[in-house]
Protein backbone atom coordinates (compact mmCIF):
# COMPACT_ATOMS: atom_id res chain seq x y z
CA UNK A 1 0.00 0.00 0.00
CA UNK A 2 1.80 3.46 -1.12
CA UNK A 3 0.53 5.72 1.53
CA UNK A 4 1.70 8.97 2.87
CA UNK A 5 0.39 9.48 6.98
CA UNK A 6 0.92 12.70 8.15
CA UNK A 7 -0.33 12.17 12.27
CA UNK A 8 -1.30 15.83 13.75
CA UNK A 9 -1.15 15.77 17.21
CA UNK A 10 2.41 14.66 18.83
CA UNK A 11 0.93 14.15 22.23
CA UNK A 12 1.12 10.69 24.53
CA UNK A 13 -1.38 9.37 21.47
CA UNK A 14 -0.20 10.68 18.42
CA UNK A 15 3.85 10.07 18.65
CA UNK A 16 3.16 6.41 19.13
CA UNK A 17 0.99 5.83 16.74
CA UNK A 18 3.33 7.88 14.12
CA UNK A 19 6.23 5.49 15.30
CA UNK A 20 4.01 1.83 15.02
CA UNK A 21 2.76 3.47 11.51
CA UNK A 22 6.25 4.48 10.22
CA UNK A 23 7.30 0.82 10.08
CA UNK A 24 4.97 0.48 7.48
CA UNK A 25 4.62 3.46 5.61
CA UNK A 26 5.64 6.77 4.78
CA UNK A 27 5.39 8.75 8.03
CA UNK A 28 4.66 12.15 9.03
CA UNK A 29 4.69 13.91 12.42
CA UNK A 30 2.83 17.40 12.49
CA UNK A 31 2.89 19.71 15.54
CA UNK A 32 2.25 23.51 16.05
CA UNK A 33 4.67 23.39 18.89
CA UNK A 34 8.20 23.96 17.60
CA UNK A 35 9.70 23.16 20.86
CA UNK A 36 8.13 19.90 20.92
CA UNK A 37 8.93 19.59 16.92
CA UNK A 38 12.77 20.74 17.51
CA UNK A 39 12.87 17.82 20.48
CA UNK A 40 11.75 15.07 18.50
CA UNK A 41 14.18 16.16 15.29
CA UNK A 42 16.81 15.46 18.00
CA UNK A 43 15.41 12.38 19.11
CA UNK A 44 14.14 13.77 22.79
CA UNK A 45 10.64 12.93 24.03
CA UNK A 46 9.99 14.67 26.93
CA UNK A 47 7.07 12.43 27.63
CA UNK A 48 9.51 9.38 27.40
CA UNK A 49 7.09 7.11 25.82
CA UNK A 50 9.47 6.57 22.69
CA UNK A 51 12.98 5.86 22.03
CA UNK A 52 13.29 8.12 19.07
CA UNK A 53 17.09 6.94 17.56
CA UNK A 54 17.07 6.48 14.14
CA UNK A 55 13.05 6.17 13.49
CA UNK A 56 11.80 7.21 9.96
CA UNK A 57 9.52 10.28 10.79
CA UNK A 58 9.55 13.33 9.18
CA UNK A 59 9.14 16.09 11.66
CA UNK A 60 7.34 19.33 10.92
CA UNK A 61 5.24 22.16 11.99
CA UNK A 62 4.80 24.04 8.56
CA UNK A 63 1.49 22.54 6.79
CA UNK A 64 3.63 22.73 3.24
CA UNK A 65 5.93 19.64 4.50
CA UNK A 66 2.61 17.64 4.70
CA UNK A 67 0.26 18.48 1.81
CA UNK A 68 1.65 15.82 0.02
CA UNK A 69 -0.05 12.85 2.41
CA UNK A 70 -3.43 11.34 1.76
CA UNK A 71 -3.79 9.81 4.82
CA UNK A 72 -4.50 13.00 7.93
CA UNK A 73 -5.04 10.81 11.40
CA UNK A 74 -6.26 13.56 14.68
CA UNK A 75 -4.36 13.18 17.12
CA UNK A 76 -4.66 16.65 19.00
CA UNK A 77 -6.20 17.77 22.92
CA UNK A 78 -9.96 17.73 23.30
CA UNK A 79 -10.57 19.02 26.99
CA UNK A 80 -13.31 20.76 28.52
CA UNK A 81 -13.66 24.31 29.79
CA UNK A 82 -13.71 25.36 33.37
CA UNK A 83 -17.65 25.21 33.10
CA UNK A 84 -17.39 21.77 32.12
CA UNK A 85 -18.21 22.29 28.02
CA UNK A 86 -16.39 20.83 25.28
CA UNK A 87 -13.65 23.02 24.27
CA UNK A 88 -13.32 21.96 20.78
CA UNK A 89 -10.72 25.34 19.60
CA UNK A 90 -7.86 22.97 19.19
CA UNK A 91 -9.43 20.33 17.12
CA UNK A 92 -11.47 23.18 15.16
CA UNK A 93 -8.00 24.77 14.31
CA UNK A 94 -6.48 21.06 13.44
CA UNK A 95 -9.67 20.46 11.09
CA UNK A 96 -9.00 24.10 9.50
CA UNK A 97 -5.70 23.53 8.73
CA UNK A 98 -5.68 20.49 7.05
CA UNK A 99 -9.01 21.92 4.98
CA UNK A 100 -6.58 23.86 3.20
CA UNK A 101 -4.46 21.21 1.94
CA UNK A 102 -6.25 17.89 1.32
CA UNK A 103 -6.98 16.81 -2.27
CA UNK A 104 -9.26 14.77 -3.90
CA UNK A 105 -9.37 11.23 -2.71
CA UNK A 106 -7.71 11.95 0.79
CA UNK A 107 -9.16 10.93 4.33
CA UNK A 108 -9.30 12.57 7.50
CA UNK A 109 -9.28 10.28 10.30
CA UNK A 110 -10.10 11.31 14.27
CA UNK A 111 -8.37 9.48 17.28
CA UNK A 112 -9.97 12.52 19.57
CA UNK A 113 -12.54 12.14 21.95
CA UNK A 114 -15.58 13.56 20.30
CA UNK A 115 -19.37 13.45 21.18
CA UNK A 116 -21.47 11.17 18.97
CA UNK A 117 -22.08 12.99 15.65
CA UNK A 118 -19.43 15.53 15.68
CA UNK A 119 -17.57 13.80 12.78
CA UNK A 120 -19.99 14.54 10.19
CA UNK A 121 -21.51 17.52 12.11
CA UNK A 122 -18.91 19.68 12.74
CA UNK A 123 -16.02 18.22 10.76
CA UNK A 124 -17.17 17.56 7.48
CA UNK A 125 -18.84 20.98 6.99
CA UNK A 126 -15.27 22.22 8.00
CA UNK A 127 -13.31 20.41 5.90
CA UNK A 128 -15.81 21.55 3.05
CA UNK A 129 -15.94 24.76 4.28
CA UNK A 130 -11.97 25.29 3.60
CA UNK A 131 -11.04 22.89 1.58
CA UNK A 132 -13.70 24.23 -1.24
CA UNK A 133 -14.16 19.90 -1.76
CA UNK A 134 -17.41 17.84 -1.66
CA UNK A 135 -17.73 15.26 1.74
CA UNK A 136 -17.82 11.70 0.76
CA UNK A 137 -17.28 12.62 -2.83
CA UNK A 138 -14.00 14.32 -3.38
CA UNK A 139 -12.77 13.41 0.61
CA UNK A 140 -13.87 11.40 3.12
CA UNK A 141 -13.22 10.50 6.82
CA UNK A 142 -13.13 7.74 9.12
CA UNK A 143 -12.96 7.45 13.37
CA UNK A 144 -10.84 5.59 15.39
CA UNK A 145 -11.30 6.03 18.88
CA UNK A 146 -7.41 6.26 20.86
CA UNK A 147 -7.41 3.73 23.90
CA UNK A 148 -3.57 4.71 24.78
CA UNK A 149 -3.51 4.07 28.70
CA UNK A 150 0.22 6.57 28.74
CA UNK A 151 2.72 4.99 30.85
CA UNK A 152 1.55 1.54 30.74
CA UNK A 153 4.06 -0.89 29.55
CA UNK A 154 1.20 -3.76 29.10
CA UNK A 155 -1.50 -2.24 27.50
CA UNK A 156 0.39 -0.65 24.72
CA UNK A 157 -1.02 0.76 21.38
CA UNK A 158 -0.34 -2.44 19.71
CA UNK A 159 -1.93 -4.42 22.41
CA UNK A 160 -5.17 -2.96 22.48
CA UNK A 161 -8.26 -3.84 19.86
CA UNK A 162 -8.85 -0.85 17.69
CA UNK A 163 -11.96 0.49 16.53
CA UNK A 164 -12.23 1.27 12.88
CA UNK A 165 -14.92 3.20 10.96
CA UNK A 166 -15.46 5.26 7.36
CA UNK A 167 -17.98 7.51 6.21
CA UNK A 168 -18.49 4.46 3.54
CA UNK A 169 -17.57 1.25 3.17
CA UNK A 170 -14.47 1.44 1.11
CA UNK A 171 -12.76 4.17 3.41
CA UNK A 172 -13.90 1.66 6.41
CA UNK A 173 -11.95 -1.10 4.20
CA UNK A 174 -8.61 1.50 4.14
CA UNK A 175 -8.69 2.61 7.75
CA UNK A 176 -9.04 -1.30 8.65
CA UNK A 177 -6.51 -1.91 6.60
CA UNK A 178 -3.51 0.64 7.48
CA UNK A 179 -4.50 0.27 11.38
CA UNK A 180 -4.53 -3.54 10.89
CA UNK A 181 -0.79 -3.31 9.67
CA UNK A 182 -0.07 -2.55 13.27
CA UNK A 183 -2.54 -3.50 15.67
CA UNK A 184 -2.15 -6.91 17.15
CA UNK A 185 -4.80 -7.13 19.16
CA UNK A 186 -7.24 -7.04 16.42
CA UNK A 187 -9.57 -4.50 14.48
CA UNK A 188 -13.21 -3.69 15.30
CA UNK A 189 -15.13 -2.85 12.68
CA UNK A 190 -17.94 -0.27 13.65
CA UNK A 191 -21.05 0.28 11.26
CA UNK A 192 -20.98 3.65 11.63
CA UNK A 193 -18.72 6.40 12.82
CA UNK A 194 -20.89 7.73 15.43
CA UNK A 195 -21.34 4.19 16.95
CA UNK A 196 -17.52 4.24 17.31
CA UNK A 197 -17.89 8.17 18.41
CA UNK A 198 -20.66 6.90 20.89
CA UNK A 199 -18.26 3.23 22.18
CA UNK A 200 -14.77 6.11 23.12
CA UNK A 201 -16.91 8.22 25.21
CA UNK A 202 -19.06 5.47 27.14
CA UNK A 203 -15.91 3.71 28.12
CA UNK A 204 -14.53 6.31 30.11
CA UNK A 205 -18.31 6.87 31.69
CA UNK A 206 -18.72 3.45 32.70
CA UNK A 207 -15.50 3.53 34.01
CA UNK A 208 -16.29 6.61 35.76
CA UNK A 209 -19.22 5.56 37.60
CA UNK A 210 -17.73 2.34 38.63
CA UNK A 211 -15.20 4.41 40.61
CA UNK A 212 -17.89 6.60 41.82
CA UNK A 213 -19.78 4.01 43.38
CA UNK A 214 -16.96 2.32 45.33
CA UNK A 215 -16.21 6.48 46.30
CA UNK A 216 -19.67 6.28 47.26
CA UNK A 217 -19.25 3.09 49.07
CA UNK A 218 -16.35 4.00 50.76
CA UNK A 219 -17.52 6.86 52.66
CA UNK A 220 -20.72 4.82 53.66
CA UNK A 221 -17.82 1.83 55.08
CA UNK A 222 -15.53 4.60 56.51
CA UNK A 223 -18.58 6.66 59.01
CA UNK A 224 -19.48 2.42 59.76
CA UNK A 225 -15.77 2.03 60.88
CA UNK A 226 -14.96 -1.12 58.19
CA UNK A 227 -12.34 -1.56 56.08
CA UNK A 228 -13.07 -0.44 52.61
CA UNK A 229 -10.47 -2.83 51.17
CA UNK A 230 -10.99 -5.91 52.96
CA UNK A 231 -14.99 -5.71 52.06
CA UNK A 232 -13.93 -5.24 48.54
CA UNK A 233 -11.42 -8.28 49.15
CA UNK A 234 -14.14 -10.66 50.47
CA UNK A 235 -16.53 -9.42 47.54
CA UNK A 236 -14.20 -9.94 44.89
CA UNK A 237 -14.57 -13.35 45.71
CA UNK A 238 -17.56 -13.72 43.67
CA UNK A 239 -16.90 -14.44 39.93
CA UNK A 240 -18.79 -11.46 38.59
CA UNK A 241 -17.76 -8.72 41.21
CA UNK A 242 -16.37 -5.95 39.74
CA UNK A 243 -13.12 -5.30 41.69
CA UNK A 244 -12.87 -1.26 41.33
CA UNK A 245 -11.10 0.69 43.90
CA UNK A 246 -11.78 3.97 45.33
CA UNK A 247 -9.59 7.13 44.67
CA UNK A 248 -9.33 9.92 42.56
CA UNK A 249 -10.29 10.25 39.19
CA UNK A 250 -7.74 11.99 37.02
CA UNK A 251 -6.43 12.03 33.89
CA UNK A 252 -6.97 13.03 29.59
CA UNK A 253 -9.92 10.74 29.65
CA UNK A 254 -12.06 9.84 32.47
CA UNK A 255 -12.81 12.98 33.73
CA UNK A 256 -13.85 14.37 30.89
CA UNK A 257 -15.20 12.03 28.50
CA UNK A 258 -18.40 11.78 30.62
CA UNK A 259 -19.13 15.66 29.53
CA UNK A 260 -18.80 15.01 26.14
CA UNK A 261 -21.69 12.46 26.11
CA UNK A 262 -23.75 14.71 28.91
CA UNK A 263 -23.22 17.55 26.50
CA UNK A 264 -24.65 16.10 23.49
CA UNK A 265 -27.53 14.58 25.49
CA UNK A 266 -28.62 18.37 26.42
CA UNK A 267 -28.55 19.19 22.64
CA UNK A 268 -30.74 16.79 22.38
CA UNK A 269 -33.31 17.42 25.10
CA UNK A 270 -32.04 14.48 27.30
CA UNK A 271 -30.85 15.59 31.00
CA UNK A 272 -28.74 12.68 32.03
CA UNK A 273 -29.06 12.06 36.03
CA UNK A 274 -26.86 9.07 36.94
CA UNK A 275 -23.56 10.12 34.53
CA UNK A 276 -23.45 13.57 36.35
CA UNK A 277 -24.15 12.53 39.86
CA UNK A 278 -20.62 10.40 39.18
CA UNK A 279 -18.96 12.98 38.33
CA UNK A 280 -20.10 15.60 40.92
CA UNK A 281 -19.06 12.67 43.58
CA UNK A 282 -15.86 12.00 42.03
CA UNK A 283 -14.97 15.63 41.76
CA UNK A 284 -14.96 15.80 45.20
CA UNK A 285 -13.18 12.94 46.46
CA UNK A 286 -9.93 14.92 46.56
CA UNK A 287 -11.47 17.44 49.98
CA UNK A 288 -12.41 13.96 51.19
CA UNK A 289 -9.57 12.55 51.14
CA UNK A 290 -7.80 15.66 52.32
CA UNK A 291 -10.05 16.04 55.12
CA UNK A 292 -9.62 12.29 56.29
CA UNK A 293 -5.73 13.10 56.35
CA UNK A 294 -5.64 16.12 58.52
CA UNK A 295 -8.34 14.33 60.81
CA UNK A 296 -5.67 11.22 60.65
CA UNK A 297 -2.89 13.83 61.63
CA UNK A 298 -5.09 15.35 64.33
CA UNK A 299 -5.95 12.41 65.82
CA UNK A 300 -2.71 10.70 65.89
CA UNK A 301 -0.97 14.07 67.04
CA UNK A 302 1.39 14.19 64.06
CA UNK A 303 3.23 17.11 63.45
CA UNK A 304 1.85 18.73 66.24
CA UNK A 305 5.66 20.26 67.47
CA UNK A 306 7.96 22.09 65.27
CA UNK A 307 10.37 19.91 64.28
CA UNK A 308 13.78 21.10 64.36
CA UNK A 309 16.00 19.64 61.50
Amino acid sequence: MSLKIAVIGLGYVGLPLANALSKNFQVFGFDENKKRIKDLKLGIDTNKEIQLKDKKIHFSNKLDDIKSCNIYILTVPTPVNKNKIPDLRIIKKALKNIATIIKKKDIVVLESTVYPGFTSEIAAPILEKYSNLKFNKDFFCGYSPERINPGDKKYKLENIKKIVSGSNVLTTRKIKKIYGSIIKAGIHVSESIEIAEAAKVIENTQRDLNIALINELKIIFDKMGLSTTKILKAASTKWNFLNFQPGLVGGHCIGVDPYYLTYKANKIGVKPKVILAGRKLNNSMGNYFANNFLNFFKKHKIFKKKKKF
